[in-house]
């Protein structure tokens, strides 16, 4: 790790405590619009091109636009009481920033869900640059919103290290041949993510900052 130059991480399961709003609000949608609601493992395999499109496929185009509307609505009023950071986050953002380092979101969320989670959350100002759902045409596990933030800092796969909890971060990473730190306190697919055998792997966001600070220390 003595080549890195860049951090990317992912939002949901990795700095924020997401999973349970994405829930509510998809099913917040469901309940309005088609008067059900989904399972954690349906709204699951909804997961991969951002929130838009996932409700495109649900309701079609001619109700989209206004459930989405109502998607960042109560996604952004439910956020405080349901999506903290996980403990050290912000700790561990500040200390690679004050070594140099470049950081940046690589994410499948949208830009407006993860604008209003990284702004409420207080922690926007630490990333160099993002990289959502909305911003690629190949979602996750494509590499393509790795492969964007390497352009634009000239970083080599070695100087890059990916944070994240899910099988399509993973995957992402792989297949351009950067390092892989999977990190599995709050992951719904921990088994399958410690099959493909990440390089590193963190229980705990407080696990992970003590890490940092012993590898790249001020």
């Amino acid at each position: 790790m003595n080549k890195l130059r860049c951090v990317i991480f992912d939002v949901d399961g990795t700095l924020a405590q997401t999973n349970k709003l994405i829930f509510d609000t998809f099913n917040h949608i469901a309940q309005k619009y088609l008067h059900k609601t989904f399972s954690e493992p349906e709204i699951i395999a909804l997961f991969g091109p951002p929130e838009e499109v996932c409700i495109e496929k649900m309701l079609g185009k001619e109700i989209a636009a206004a459930a989405c509307e109502d998607y960042y609505a109560y996604y952004a009023e439910q956020h405080a009481s349901l999506a903290p950071l996980y403990p050290g986050v912000v700790e561990m953002l500040e200390h690679l920033k004050k070594r140099g380092m470049i950081l940046a979101v690589f994410t499948g969320k949208g830009i407006r869900t993860t604008t209003i989670t990284l702004e409420l959350s207080g922690i926007l100002k630490h990333f160099d640059m993002l990289v959502t759902g909305s911003d690629v045409v190949n979602h996750k596990p494509s590499s393509e919103g790795i492969s964007k933030i390497m352009e634009k800092y000239d970083l080599s796969n070695e100087e890059v290290l990916m944070v994240g909890d899910s099988v399509a971060d993973m995957k992402a990473a792989h297949s351009v041949g950067v390092k892989t730190a999977a990190v599995v306190w709050d992951s719904y697919m921990k088994p399958q993510v410690l099959a493909l055998q990440p390089d590193l792997v963190f229980y705990s966001a407080e696990e992970l900052l003590i890490w940092i600070k012993d590898t790249f220390p001020l």
